[in-house]
């Protein structure tokens, strides 16, 4: 008997990820937020992602449209040199960490994505990007400690590096009780060719 059946529905999202490296670097400098605000609700490292199309709640039965539509999606688009830079935050309630880099590619490849997934009959919320990396959300009851954590990663300037694969992402559950936990559903290549004159060509992975 299966122990863990398929949700009717989960939240999906489109995203590029970070390498480890570069994940690290930033947990290492969120150190002594982690110890100064005990009270914010952190993220799990592995679920930092930088959310290209947020597709909300869907039925389960998307993936295979979605798993269809992306790899070409990805093929057609090259690898993007990005890095994590600065923090800030969306009305003192969630912290972030800054993307630095491609961002006219990022915003190409974000376009393109939502419409593909568009012209393939999903409907989902039409957000504005702003590229970032979501790190925490704040309790109602502590309005400072998102601003202050905000604020101690002004300087923090990451070392860049190639995303060079496109993830679809969803949670383990779609409504109801108890923590929402995210995992990769399935990635695909962009087109990781060096551009002309590049040294450092961008590695599959």
């Amino acid at each position: 008997m299966d122990d863990h059946p398929e949700p009717p529905t989960r939240r999906f999202f489109v995203a590029l990820a970070p390498p480890d490296d570069a994940k690290d670097e930033l947990a290492r400098a969120l150190q002594p937020a982690y110890a100064a605000y005990p009270l914010l609700r952190w993220n799990r490292i592995a679920d930092w992602h930088i959310t290209l199309a947020f597709l909300g709640e869907l039925p389960s039965t998307a993936a295979p449209v979605l798993r269809s539509a992306l790899p070409g999606a990805a093929a057609s688009h090259p690898a993007l040199r990005l890095a994590l830079r600065g923090g800030g935050h969306f009305d003192g309630r969630l912290l972030w960490s800054g993307i630095d880099g491609d961002l006219d590619g990022l915003h190409r490849l974000a376009t393109d994505v939502r419409e593909l997934l568009r012209s393939c009959g999903l409907d989902f919320p039409d957000r504005p990007l702003r590229p970032h990396l979501t790190l925490a959300r704040s309790r109602r009851d502590d309005p400072a400690s998102v601003p202050l954590a905000a604020a101690g990663l002004a300087d923090f300037a990451g070392r860049p590096w190639w995303t060079a694969r496109l993830h679809l992402v969803a949670s383990n559950t779609g409504r109801g009780p108890g923590p929402i936990r995210y995992r990769d559903l399935d990635s695909w290549p962009l087109n990781t060719t060096a551009p002309t004159g590049t040294d450092d060509a961008p590695a599959d992975s």
